[in-house]
């Protein structure tokens, strides 16, 4: 009989029988070319930090993962890293060992000097290797994160300022965090941080800084407050309280306000308005009858 194969001459994989009658019998597409995928870079990445090249969503890599955990045939999960934690420490070999077997890691460095107009240093590349192999991050979300990195600072300090490597990591891990690990879920966030940003100028003018671009600091403050579903009125109230108390704008005793209303439940300007009231006022409000309890 013929060789029905065609002979590519590209680098060779071993598959061994008894890993191929399993992936047969189990008759998972997805698993059989995830294993394949691992068993190329010879076991030495996360399998989620394979869904950039194997152009996946993060639902449809995770269920494969868990089929060749099933399996025995890669090794349970370890736990997820604390953010917290060090990455470890990739040594020149390390780095020189990943450009020279992955392509997609090579091509994942030359987008990504190209964006920040620099050539990646040994550290710089320790750092994108962290986020690929400590965070499992893919390719493209990588470099969604540097973009996304890139645009702030010039945002912030004007063209031509790029983000160092530092940075890129630490909000790597802050969207290790928030569970942003495919594509899908990166343009998601990416919208909603579209969606504050361009609501920020009317929360800085309800806090009586004008137009200006709010620091890193306010930033955390304002998008916090978006995210608890306040508007620039209801901002404006915890604005005017905190200067009457404390005679000028301080961030943590406004927040500590919007914080209390949240766990209250009071979002809108007239929910506060109903229901902040001193413990006299809410007595007397009671006493003459407006929405007071009622004795038959």
């Amino acid at each position: 009989m013929s060789n029905i194969l065609v002979q590519t001459g590209d680098e060779s994989i071993t598959l061994s029988g008894p890993a191929a009658r399993r992936l047969l019998d189990r008759g998972d597409g997805d698993a059989a070319l995830l294993y394949l995928a691992l068993l190329r870079h010879r076991g030495t990445v996360q399998p989620r930090a394979l869904a950039g090249e194997l152009r996946w969503e993060r639902g449809r890599i995770e269920a494969a993962e868990e089929t060749l955990r099933q399996l025995g045939l890669i090794a349970p999960a370890p736990p997820p890293p604390e953010p917290a934690e060090e990455r470890p420490d990739y040594q020149q070999t390390d780095i020189a060992g990943r450009l020279e077997r992955s392509e997609a890691f090579r091509q994942l460095t030359a987008e990504v000097e190209k964006r920040l107009g620099k050539q990646l240093t040994a550290p710089d590349l320790g750092i994108l290797l962290g986020l690929q192999d400590y965070l499992g991050l893919p390719e493209d979300v990588i470099y969604l994160l540097v973009c996304h990195c890139a645009e702030r600072v010039e945002r912030r300090f004007g063209p031509g300022r790029r983000p160092a490597m530092r940075q890129i990591e630490k909000e790597g891990y802050a969207w290790a965090r928030r569970g942003i690990d495919s594509q899908r879920s990166a343009a998601e966030y990416l919208r909603q941080y579209a969606r504050r940003q361009e609501a920020a100028p009317s929360y800085m003018r309800a806090l009586g800084l004008g137009d200006r671009m709010p620091s890193a600091s306010e930033e955390k403050y304002l998008s916090a407050w978006q995210e608890m579903g306040f508007a620039p009125e209801a901002v404006a109230i915890a604005y005017d309280k905190t200067v009457f108390k404390c005679h000028e704008l301080k961030w943590p005793y406004l927040n500590g306000i919007l914080k209390r209303w949240h766990e209250a439940g009071l979002h809108t300007a007239e929910e506060i308005e109903a229901g902040d009231r001193p413990p006299e006022k809410k007595a007397k409000a009671a006493e003459s009858g407006g929405g007071a309890w009622k004795y038959v």
